[in-house]
């Protein structure tokens, strides 16, 4: 829906039955996580905040973060993914993404009884178009009556390193904004969540395993190794890109293809996505 593009970048269906029980990793990305359970409860294992104890969902808001979550599943799962773009923040949460940062709360604890309302609304829904649909109307209804006020030069900083994929360096942005570099991370830290070098690596991160994963469910990637991979998505070598995989995801990129590329894994499932909010 147009009046949710500033706002959303994609919604994703899921409805897994008899696959085997697995483990998936929840990796950083430049989106807030928003997830409706439709049967069962979405069971994090870990969270980016190592500190934060393990716990079951009905519904998860998860902030910007730079280590994956764990989620586990005994076979059967189902819900529907809210990609928020963190600018989009204030106007469906009411709060700026940087008080989400690190942080999986219960949907509930931000949006209220909305969460209740989207529930029942989308359980009742007959297939995936109706309840894409109820998604669309209830966040519109909240987008309608809240303003955003995100200043303009954070956003402007946020484009940037969108449109170059994270290679952009602070000082490049700071001296685009008219702002120091000092003065630019404390806000852009504030208002998204991850200061403007760490959101570069996520950029970078998320659009290189995109792109691995894509060639991979494709079965091309004997025609993309990982040293044209790093050269082509902002990594100094093929070394850089592996570390930052170690990182951000947790495991080498080798591994992550194996256990994830495609999740959710092949078998008995149904499974949609609404791009229309792009």
């Amino acid at each position: 829906m147009p009046a949710l593009r500033p706002y959303i970048a994609w919604y994703s269906g899921y409805r897994q039955r008899g696959v085997a029980p697995a483990l998936h990793r929840g990796l950083p990305s430049p989106y807030l996580t928003l997830i409706f359970t439709l049967d069962e409860p979405l069971i994090v294992v870990g969270h980016p905040d190592p500190h934060q104890a393990p716990g079951g969902y009905d519904t998860l808001l998860g902030g910007l973060h730079t280590s994956p979550a764990l989620i586990s599943h005994d076979g059967a799962q189902s819900g529907v993914q809210v990609a928020l773009r963190p600018l989009g923040a204030r106007a469906l949460l009411g709060l700026p993404a940087g008080e989400l940062a690190d942080q999986d709360l219960p949907a509930d604890a931000v949006l209220g009884d909305v969460c209740a309302e989207m529930g029942e609304r989308m359980r009742a829904a007959s297939g995936w178009a109706e309840l894409f649909a109820v998604l669309d109307d209830i966040l519109c209804r909240r987008a309608a009556c809240r303003t955003s006020a995100v200043a303009p030069e954070i956003a402007e900083a946020w484009a940037m390193l969108e449109r170059a994929r994270g290679s952009v360096s602070v000082v490049d942005l700071a001296a685009e904004v008219g702002w120091s570099a000092r003065h630019l991370r404390s806000r852009f830290r504030t208002e998204i969540g991850l200061t403007p070098k760490a959101a570069s690596r996520v950029i970078r991160f998320d659009h290189a395993r995109r792109l691995l994963a894509r060639r991979a469910v494709a079965g091309d990637t004997g025609e993309l190794t990982l040293a044209d991979l790093a050269a082509g998505c902002g990594f100094f070598d093929q070394a850089h890109l592996a570390r930052e995989f170690r990182a951000l995801a947790g495991v080498p990129p080798s591994r992550w293809l194996a256990e994830e590329a495609g999740y959710p894994p092949t078998g008995r499932r149904a499974r949609a996505e609404n791009t229309g909010t792009k």
